[in-house]
């Protein structure tokens, strides 16, 4: 993760024009707020629009960022949990009573989806119970909950890239046990 004065320059040269800054931003920062979008929306494609639109904003407020001695990724937070809290109002449409809309289809998936999807749940399971315990549950965090390299190398008590390469070896056991 970038420091506290190179987050602050990039922003301040984002809010300039400075496109190579904010690919740096977006480089540093984009995994860290994609976890806030995920928690909050618990929805990983709502999670990555809402992210591009949270860039968006920042591209066109980068201006009024004043580096006055506050996180800068305090100030990054900030403006793409809102953009999230925002797609997360707009989710929830006014309820209406189910018995007055007799013509409404069930939006479940049907019982072969069903059977299928918990068929693959559970081959999925059978690979995951094949990994040692601790990159079982870094891959669960990662892929399932959404946790950063960081927060997952710190639970486990590991370097970031001991994390990344779990995870890499990790992914490819998983890979070659569901083409068994």
């Amino acid at each position: 993760m970038a420091d506290l004065n190179e987050l602050e320059d990039w922003i301040v040269r984002t809010g300039l024009g400075d496109r190579a800054a904010f690919d740096a931003l977006y480089d540093a920062t984009s995994a860290k707020l994609f976890g806030v979008c995920l928690r909050v929306l618990n929805n990983r494609a709502e999670a990555e629009e809402v992210l591009q639109d949270a860039f968006v904003r920042i591209w066109q407020n980068a201006k009024r960022f004043k580096a006055n001695g506050y996180s800068p990724m305090t100030w990054l937070i900030t403006v793409t949990r809102n953009q999230a809290i925002d797609r997360l109002r707009t989710r929830k449409a006014p309820t209406e009573d189910i018995a007055a809309r007799p013509d409404i289809a069930d939006a479940g998936p049907t019982p072969e989806q069903a059977a299928l999807a918990s068929s693959e749940r559970d081959r999925i399971n059978t690979c995951l119970d094949e990994l040692d315990d601790p990159k079982a549950g870094a891959v669960r965090g990662a892929y399932l909950l959404g946790e950063t390299y960081d927060e997952l190398a710190s639970r486990y008590a590991v370097p970031v890239n001991t994390m990344r390469t779990w995870l890499r070896r990790s992914l490819l056991k998983l890979r070659e046990c569901l083409t068994r």
